[in-house]
């Protein structure tokens, strides 16, 4: 029995159109009805998260910065999980070795020192996938995410950690994959740290008490749901913590392969809007 949804945002619940579809909208409002609990999971700041979710008229709880911290449907913090400040400031120092550019998310909002930087990376990850894609479309697609203000730009960033501000988030890009897999490895053996991807060009670097799967587990808890009932939906390697946690998971049709194998259902791509298919398939009509 199904009590609880878990559901990825980027590549999950988010269409081509990076938008709520009007029929997973419609699914996550029947699920609620039938007496489900639906909660977002995602590596987004709450700021980017809400964002959709407003557009599409849905008032939900968020599991933002891949676990690091949980507001309520109200947008209320009740939960929070940030990185060390030493060890945020190793993180920074190893990365900035490599030459990897990186975005830090804190309590206060998103941070890039290089902005154009930023934006020439996303163009090149994105054409590197979309060949076909008009260039000035993916140059405007990639400006709006820091002209619409949830990325702050700074001169250093040692401003913010010598500021009273709780470091959420590491995001960490570049198109080298050489360099991506150097820097895992050497995060991934700092005590403290875990390291995640949302795609084969980033890294996600969060505390280790700070996964999508620990703040499910926590907030279940909170609802006296055990999770053998929750159902979790994603599509990449920062959501393999809640699939693993969830008694049921489920793989978009879109996930690589090695993330299907894991889950015990696949559903169809995020452009096909499978959050709503899977919903329709194993929570509407049942009675919780």
């Amino acid at each position: 029995m199904i009590k609880m949804i878990a559901s990825d945002m980027d590549g999950t619940l988010l269409n081509g159109q990076h938008a709520v579809g009007e029929e997973t909208a419609t699914a996550i409002r029947e699920a609620q009805k039938s007496g489900a609990k639906v909660i977002i999971a995602t590596g987004r700041s709450y700021k980017e998260a809400s964002e959709p979710l407003k557009d599409a008229g849905l008032s939900l709880p968020l599991i933002v910065v891949n676990g690091a911290e949980i507001r309520d449907e109200n947008g209320k913090q009740i939960y929070v999980k940030g990185i060390d400040s030493a060890m945020a400031k190793k993180s920074a120092a190893e990365l900035e070795r490599l030459g990897i550019y990186f975005e830090l998310y804190t309590d206060q909002g998103t941070y890039t020192n290089h902005k154009e930087q930023g934006i020439e990376l996303l163009i090149d990850i994105f054409l590197t996938s979309n060949p076909d894609t008009p260039l000035p479309h993916v140059r405007e697609e990639a400006s709006n995410r820091y002209e619409e203000g949830n990325i702050h730009i700074v001169e250093n960033y040692d401003e913010i950690f010598n500021s009273s501000q709780v470091i959420y988030k590491f995001l960490a890009f570049s198109s080298d994959p050489d360099k991506l897999q150097e820097a895992r490895t050497v995060l991934s053996e700092m005590n403290g740290l875990a390291v995640s991807s949302s795609g084969k060009e980033n890294l996600e670097i969060t505390s280790i008490d700070a996964q999508k799967g620990l703040a499910l587990e926590w907030y279940a808890a909170q609802h006296g749901i055990n999770l053998a009932d929750v159902m979790a939906i994603g599509d990449n390697y920062n959501d393999v913590s809640m699939m693993k946690k969830a008694g049921w998971s489920v793989a978009m049709g879109n996930a690589p392969q090695d993330i299907k194998d894991i889950c015990r259902f696949t559903t169809v791509t995020n452009r096909e809007e499978g959050v709503a298919k899977a919903i329709q398939e194993h929570v509407i009509g049942q009675t919780v």
